[in-house]
């Protein structure tokens, strides 16, 4: 802990989380320190940096030796593979406060690449298992979000195996608008921080397909196509019962 940190921890009428860079983070509510304060806080900073990347700049490749994990400050980033053929299967799309590179620890099995400017924490794998040992709340936190992408994980499934075109799409842009509603975007808006071909890779689909369902959206008033990829939501239960294939 610096001498003004310590300072301030010692102080009556100042708590350490109230002046931390850690507490103000946008990435924190939703991501796995959210449940940490004052010298758990000031641990895990110490133990992270913090790095950046541009649109297409990857933060690691498949392949490559993995000896970090990230947690997303800023920014969005898909994951993907390679196959043998050259398709590219996208097995997921990260938000602000999502953790990333948990899963393997010997080379990485996908591909993480900044869809936007990203900011995100780096931890060193072996600082981080000292911070689990150390940091209970943490540990619990992380065993919760791993629950979460296990369930995201299942509804994947049935989405590729099950799902029409226009229910995949619809299922899609409804879970993306609750995860921006939970990052405090607007209910009924959802931007698109991936291209046309990226939601087709990650829903099994052709970006014709793709497009045409997006046409026949907007024809029919599910959708309103805005600018800086922006799409409006008129009526999100509608949409989410298309998706859940009720309709």
């Amino acid at each position: 802990m610096t001498a003004r940190n310590a300072a301030l921890a010692e102080a009556p009428d100042v708590r350490l989380e109230d002046v931390h860079p850690c507490a103000t983070c946008g990435a924190r509510p939703l991501g796995v320190c959210a449940d940490l304060k004052g010298h758990e806080l000031q641990n895990m900073a110490c133990a992270s940096e913090t790095v950046t990347a541009q649109p297409g700049q990857a933060l690691f490749h498949e392949g490559d030796p993995n000896p970090y994990v990230f947690n997303v400050v800023e920014g969005a980033v898909k994951l993907y593979r390679l196959l043998p053929d050259g398709r590219r299967q996208i097995t997921g799309f990260l938000f602000q406060g999502d953790f990333l590179g948990l899963g393997g620890r010997g080379t990485s099995s996908f591909t993480a690449e900044a869809l936007t400017p990203l900011s995100a924490c780096r931890f060193r794998r072996g600082d981080f298992d000292r911070l689990l040992d150390a940091l209970p709340a943490l540990e619990h936190r992380l065993v919760a979000m791993a629950g979460d992408e296990l369930m995201a994980a299942q509804e994947q499934i049935v989405l590729l195996g099950r799902k029409t075109a226009r229910e995949r799409i619809a299922s899609f842009l409804t879970r993306l608008s609750a995860r921006q509603v939970q990052l405090g975007g607007a209910e009924g808006r959802v931007h698109l921080p991936m291209t046309r071909l990226d939601i087709a890779d990650y829903l099994g689909l052709t970006i014709e397909t793709v497009s045409r369902v997006f046409t026949q959206f907007k024809t029919s008033g599910l959708i309103r196509l805005l600018p800086d990829n922006e799409v409006a939501l008129p009526d999100p239960e509608a949409l989410k019962t298309l998706g859940d294939g009720a309709a």
